[in-house]
């Protein structure tokens, strides 16, 4: 179910790298590497302007790929509305541990997945650093990829989470 992987990126595309975030292609540089040339792509993260350099020939060993479409939206708002809930028995790094592999992935429906996890966790008890720091990664990357997908401000994407958890957190309680 996951998006399709584009095997080459034309530069002004935007593009998720995994962990990081959003990125915008700004060129490809052609690097000397043990006597062959290499190609790599230059991504600048958006959100917070430095630059990565990505072998072109690796683009699906790092997990980059492109943006969801406006059409793919649904099924992340889907995600996070679910009644579906993790296994708050777990110990906190366990959980950490698990959620960290799913935002590793660089799907962001298991990135939407962790923040819906995170909030409902959240309305129970409270959470570590850990968790609290990796809410604010998941919400942060959610944020900027559907900002990107519906071509509207990252406010009202923001906006739009707020009332899904406040709605959420009310029908649990």
């Amino acid at each position: 179910m996951e998006v399709a992987q584009l095997a080459i990126f034309k530069v002004g595309d935007n593009a998720v790298y995994p962990s990081h975030g959003v990125g915008v292609v700004r060129g490809v540089q052609v690097k000397d590497v043990g006597g062959r040339k290499k190609y790599f792509y230059i991504l600048q993260l958006l959100e917070n302007g430095s630059t990565i350099l990505i072998p072109t020939d690796k683009v699906k060993d790092v997990g980059l790929r492109a943006i969801i479409t406006k059409k793919e939206v649904p099924k992340i708002y889907k995600i996070l509305k679910s009644d579906e809930t993790a296994s708050d028995s777990q110990t906190w790094n366990r959980r950490y541990r698990e959620y960290m592999e799913k935002i590793k992935t660089g799907s962001i429906y298991e990135i939407a997945e962790v923040l819906r996890d995170l909030y409902r966790l959240k309305t129970d008890k409270d959470l570590s650093f850990g968790e609290r720091k990796m809410l604010d990664t998941a919400k942060s990357l959610l944020i900027k990829e559907l900002s990107l997908a519906q071509r509207i401000r990252e406010d009202i994407v923001e906006d739009e989470l707020k009332e899904i958890f406040e709605i959420t957190a009310e029908a649990v309680s």
